[in-house]
């Protein structure tokens, strides 16, 4: 009878990835448990260190905040500034929200979210201040008519100017942060967190603008200048911004998956999603020229079906994210470095947050059970890691440096296994995602079991080598029932 780990192995693609050899195997050649990154230490001169690099990043924010901050106040005037600012910070809590829910399954970095929330409110709002107010006063010059000027300046120079400044924080991240930047759904939440800076330092601007005007004008309650830009900034339109930035995104996260060898599309991805987006914001810019009503055209014919279109197609990039798990997860655990049920497991958003319920219950006192909780979400983001890897893989879309990724993302895998591996196989049955169960044999039968006894690590009972594990009493997360649990000995 023919080994099944060797049909298996000659059924797959020929894609050379770590799996491909036995764990046992693996592990006799791997460095000790412990090490988790492999790359050597590089001495070098001290700018070029990343403490330096990164303390260079936040002085250079942080300078630009103050001459932000400086210029809108002279602008708006102290009262303007801190009624604009109260206003202004109504819709950054849900539109971050938003972003980070559909970051959820596989979630960068906060220090990439907040270098973007950062740049887009500071450095990108300072160049568009600078820059708009220099190209407006050339044109009025030019050509002696202020309105025209103005209208010119909103529609064609401000567009160009801003989204190439919104666009610096998507090219920075995607070039000098590449290993976090892997896709999509990448691209549209780092342009999300940059628009929403920008559009909350705008925001600022022009609701405290039109304080001061009303203080003027002795204009109040609904009637106020204040109120309609309140709607229409506000209420109407807070995706604006955002919409605009993320057609940049996407197109930096379609190079970020299209294959090596297509430079030429690598290039004109990122360039097309930045044309697309300047030509959105002049028309959104430029609508009041269509006439009394054509801004409610603009937003009605144009905007709100662009933002259809794009929540779609984030939502649709978000699954696709899930499907991969799916797909790519099971020859890993072929392998025996997963459990036949975590492939299930994680490609469930249901199942990833049952596991990480059950192992904070599964510990004794607080602080150990937010400590598990934790390890679970780490390992469900370095398997998501993993997935998308070994697809950009097929495509042709990953670097020499593939084989050393992999082997990383194992170990940080290999090293949380003993808490993550049963609270995501216990979630799998409970939620019933895992594989179902195989019919019982005549007595004195076994069903064949390649790599181990029950999960696929080898060894007896759950399979994690050593003894047999022992079972014993867990609470239920979303009830009182008790559920028996096997998991291996500590």
């Amino acid at each position: 009878m023919s080994d099944p780990s060797v049909q298996h192995q000659q059924a797959r693609p020929a894609v050379p990835v770590l799996h491909e050899q036995r764990l046992d195997e693996v592990l006799g050649a791997a460095p000790e448990r412990g090490r988790a990154r492999y790359r050597p230490r590089r001495v070098g001169m001290v700018w070029r260190s990343k403490v330096f690099r990164a303390g260079a990043v936040i002085v250079a924010l942080l300078l630009c905040g103050l001459v932000i901050l400086a210029l809108v106040r002279e602008q708006t005037g102290p009262e303007g500034f801190l009624v604009g600012l109260g206003l202004a910070v109504l819709p950054v809590p849900l539109l971050m929200a938003a972003f980070r829910w559909l970051d959820r399954v596989e979630p960068g970095p906060w220090r990439n979210l907040i270098f973007s929330f950062a740049w887009g409110a500071c450095a990108a709002a300072l160049v568009a201040i600078i820059a708009n107010s220099f190209a407006t006063r050339w044109i009025a010059t030019a050509t002696a008519d202020p309105a025209s000027a103005d209208t010119l300046g909103a529609t064609v120079i401000a567009p160009v100017v801003e989204e190439s400044a919104k666009a610096a924080a998507v090219l920075l991240i995607f070039l000098f942060r590449r290993r976090e930047f892997s896709g999509v759904v990448d691209g549209i939440v780092v342009a999300g967190f940059t628009a929403t800076g920008f559009a909350f330092t705008e925001n600022i601007l022009y609701l405290g603008n039109a304080f001061g005007e009303d203080q003027q004008l002795g204009s109040s309650g609904f009637a106020s200048v204040t109120a309609g830009t309140f709607f229409v900034r506000i209420v109407m339109s807070p995706f604006a911004h955002p919409l605009f930035t993320v057609l940049t995104g996407l197109g930096f996260g379609f190079a970020a998956v299209s294959a090596r060898r297509h430079r030429v599309r690598r290039i004109a991805l990122p360039v097309l999603g930045l044309l697309l987006a300047m030509g959105l914001h002049a028309l959104w810019n430029g609508s009041a020229a269509f006439g009394p009503y054509g801004f409610y055209a603009v937003y009605g014919i144009v905007m709100v079906p662009a933002f259809g279109l794009v929540t779609w197609l984030a939502i649709w990039s978000r699954q696709r994210e899930l499907r991969t798990l799916a797909a790519e997860l099971p020859a890993y655990a072929a392998a025996g470095w997963l459990t036949p049920a975590e492939p299930s497991a994680l490609s469930s958003m249901r199942a990833r947050g049952m596991a990480r319920d059950l192992a904070r219950h599964w510990q004794q006192d607080r602080a150990r059970g937010r400590a598990a909780a934790r390890t679970v979400a780490e390992y469900e983001s370095f398997a998501t890691s993993l997935a998308g890897l070994r697809r950009r893989a097929r495509h042709g879309a990953v670097g020499p440096d593939f084989g050393a990724r992999e082997r990383e993302l194992l170990h940080h895998l290999w090293q949380r296994r003993d808490i993550a591996a049963p609270a995501l196989t216990h979630a799998a049955h409970l939620t019933g995602t895992g594989p179902r169960p195989q019919p019982p044999l005549p007595y004195g039968q076994a069903h064949p079991q390649p790599y181990g006894n029950g999960y696929g690590y080898g060894g007896g009972g759950y399979g994690y080598g050593g003894p047999a594990p022992q079972a014993y009493p867990t609470p239920h997360p979303y009830g009182s029932t008790p559920h028996t649990h096997r998991r291996p000995p500590q």
